[in-house]
């Protein structure tokens, strides 16, 4: 039986050439490298969208808290010593609008009268509440929380609490005991009181875990809080209103470049989402006026705002 090869016949068998495999393997380099930012720009534009949908529900909380209480949620409750001092328990004002956040269970299980650090919250305070987290970020599980040294270490952990990206608007000066924004300690804000119009106060916006800590909790009596490992802001010790409040700084960042651990950030490209007093979310960039982001942070400066934000 003849069994010799001619070229084209059925017996012949002939493979790529390691040649032509390489240049098959370049082309396929070069077309995920084409689709790669493709693909990015769609996973950044879903996460901003997320985000922004996550800050719309956080203001429709927040309206709906006003609608049931005649006022905006404090920014955290605590007592006061004859110093100044807080003594407790330091719930945040987003831990008082769980209920409003389709988180009534959660909120059930809160004894508000007991401070964060007890062990009646202990289940609480450390639960993730999805609708807190930016699908951008990268924010931990739990953020062990206590006292920081005048560098900022953490000296000990007094408790642990659940991450969150969303903080309440401040104003413009570091978060203290009287803001000029929503939220600050005790505060008792109503609608009427914002006479800037809802539409121009910033109530809550994003921060990333790639600078600094926050939480939904509260601000835990005794605790600092702290720029997260890796931040490129030094370690520094900072009040516990911190974890839960924002403000837009004392010196120029923008809302893409924070200058200080407490101001706003974000993960997403471009911008910083953040919702306003009456509900609408907008994402604001590195091309705001500085004069006007401080100006949309003040609930009654009486500023003149030029543009649609």
């Amino acid at each position: 039986m003849n069994t010799q090869r001619y070229p084209g016949s059925p017996l012949e068998r002939r493979g790529f050439t390691l040649i032509e495999l390489l240049v098959v393997i370049a082309i396929i380099a070069i077309l995920i490298g084409l689709l790669l930012p493709a693909v990015q720009k769609v996973r950044d534009a879903a996460a901003r969208s997320s985000c922004q949908n996550n800050l719309k529900q956080v203001g429709l909380a927040i309206q709906s808290y006003h609608d049931a209480n005649r006022q905006f949620p404090a920014g955290y409750t605590t007592g006061v010593t004859a110093t100044g001092d807080d003594t407790g328990p330091g719930w945040g004002w987003a831990a008082y609008v769980l209920p409003h956040m389709e988180q009534q269970p959660l909120f059930n299980q809160i004894t508000l009268t007991q401070p964060i650090e007890a062990g009646v919250n202990a289940t609480a305070r450390v639960a993730t509440v999805k609708s807190y987290l930016c699908p951008a970020d990268s924010p931990p599980l739990a953020l062990p929380v206590g006292p920081r040294s005048a560098t900022g270490q953490l000296l000990s952990t007094t408790c642990s609490v659940a991450a969150a990206n969303y903080v309440g608007n401040f104003g413009v000066a570091e978060p203290g005991v009287d803001g000029e924004g929503l939220f600050f300690r005790n505060s008792t804000i109503r609608i009427a009181d914002v006479t800037d119009g809802t539409s121009s106060t910033l109530a809550a916006g994003e921060r990333s875990f790639r600078y600094a800590e926050s939480t939904w909790v509260g601000a835990v009596t005794g605790s600092n809080q702290g720029p997260t490992p890796g931040s490129p802001f030094p370690v520094q010790e900072e009040n516990a209103s911190n974890f839960v409040l924002g403000h837009t700084g004392e010196s120029y960042s923008g809302p893409t470049g924070p200058s200080e651990a407490n101001n706003f950030a974000s993960s997403h490209t471009g911008g910083v989402n953040f919702v306003f007093a009456d509900g609408h979310v907008s994402l604001l960039t590195a091309a705001v006026n500085y004069q006007v982001f401080q100006a949309l942070s003040t609930r009654a400066g009486g500023e003149t705002i030029q543009g649609n934000f």
